[in-house]
């Protein structure tokens, strides 16, 4: 994948989260994007990191004390986890889940 697919992928990747986020009451959830990075902020100060690698050309998601890397997966046309395959929006849609214990989609 060259350079500008990546960027453009990423890019709207990260807006799909902040779209997904703005909903939230910010006293709950709230985000705070920069380039290439969105912050999720909880009310008790936890803090969820979802950025683009562009030297690796990979979305990494950190919740916690874990950390996930995603490669664009063409076939499927989504961020696929580089170790367990798993989805990129369904993670971040189950850790916050867990974290506001209540379902949630992104």
């Amino acid at each position: 994948m060259d350079q500008k697919q990546f960027l453009m992928l990423a890019d709207a990747c990260l807006r799909r989260v902040e779209d997904r986020l703005e909903d939230f009451d910010p006293d709950e959830l709230d985000y705070e994007p920069a380039d290439g990075v969105v912050k999720l902020i909880f009310a008790d100060g936890t803090v969820f990191v979802l950025n683009r690698q562009t030297a690796a050309d990979q979305m990494w998601f950190a919740a916690g004390a874990r950390a996930w890397h995603y490669d664009w997966d063409a076939d499927s046309e989504s961020w696929r986890d580089d170790k367990e395959g798993g989805e990129l929006f369904a993670r971040i849609s189950e850790t916050i889940s867990k974290k506001l214990a209540r379902e949630v989609r992104v």
